[in-house]
């Protein structure tokens, strides 16, 4: 389980330069067609969805704006963006943060995230294809094989990817990025759930019902193993916040750091 973060300080210390050099290592260089601006945006977000930057931790502009080596602008850009999307907190007289995670907004994420995804599992029990369904097996192999090697964070992209596949086979794959649009705060708690002793095991058995009812093309069993799939997020919001209290904000919490 992860650690809880240090209480939040007003005037954060700057960050370290073995700190500085990880970010400009893992920030990826500007692509064709993207701007600065999207690109800084894409990664902060990446870090700040995969716990990497964890709820709490102070967002340097000025260092970022170095690591990337551009002006401050479009940093600033790409943090206000974060922000409306409830990624990042800034607070005027304090400083600009990792948005700890809603409590009180889970439960509506996770039951809009379930409505779409029942729409599109019994979509792809209908319509699934022999390749498809091989597909689908073996993203579950995959996920064998990272649970093995202990990897938390490739196993949440190969649950992703698994879902995606679902869309995909749903012919549908637009369902999938609206999901993936108002579940980014849950897949921050998902995260804090992984390491859970058993969990991983219990999401591969739950994701070979899932296939196993989509390669029988029957609608029904899809939607119903979806919904137990899915209602284990309904079931530890509870856990998880008691045992990351500093990661998570109440429902009406709305009060600078202290």
């Amino acid at each position: 389980m992860a650690e809880p973060v240090a209480e939040r300080n007003p005037a954060p210390a700057a960050p370290t330069r073995s700190r500085r050099r990880a970010t400009a290592a893992t920030a990826r260089p500007v692509q064709r067609g993207t701007t600065v601006a999207a690109t800084i945006y894409r990664d902060l977000r990446n870090e700040i969805v995969s716990l990497r930057r964890k709820p709490g931790e102070p967002i340097a502009e000025k260092l970022i704006a170095q690591d990337y080596g551009v002006s401050r602008t479009p940093v600033r850009e790409a943090v206000l963006r974060l922000a409306d999307e409830g990624l990042i907190e800034i607070f005027p007289q304090s400083g600009t943060f990792v948005a700890r995670i809603p409590l009180g907004a889970l439960p509506e994420a996770i039951a809009i995230r379930k409505a779409l995804e029942e729409a599109t599992v019994r979509y792809a029990a209908q319509r699934a294809t022999r390749s498809q369904v091989a597909k689908l097996r073996a993203n579950l192999e995959l996920q064998r094989e990272l649970e093995a090697a202990g990897d938390f964070n490739g196993f949440h992209q190969a649950d992703e990817s698994f879902h995606a596949l679902i869309a995909e086979t749903a012919g549908y794959p637009g369902f999938w990025a609206l999901t993936q649009q108002v579940k980014v705060q849950v897949d921050r708690f998902r995260l804090l759930t992984l390491p859970v002793l058993g969990r991983v095991p219990a999401v591969i058995a739950e994701h070979t019902t899932i296939v196993e009812a989509i390669a029988n093309h029957d609608p029904d069993a899809a939607a119903k193993a979806l919904d137990v799939h899915l209602d284990y997020l309904q079931v530890t919001i509870s856990d998880a916040q008691k045992a990351n209290p500093l990661y998570f904000t109440a429902p009406l919490d709305d009060k600078a750091p202290a």
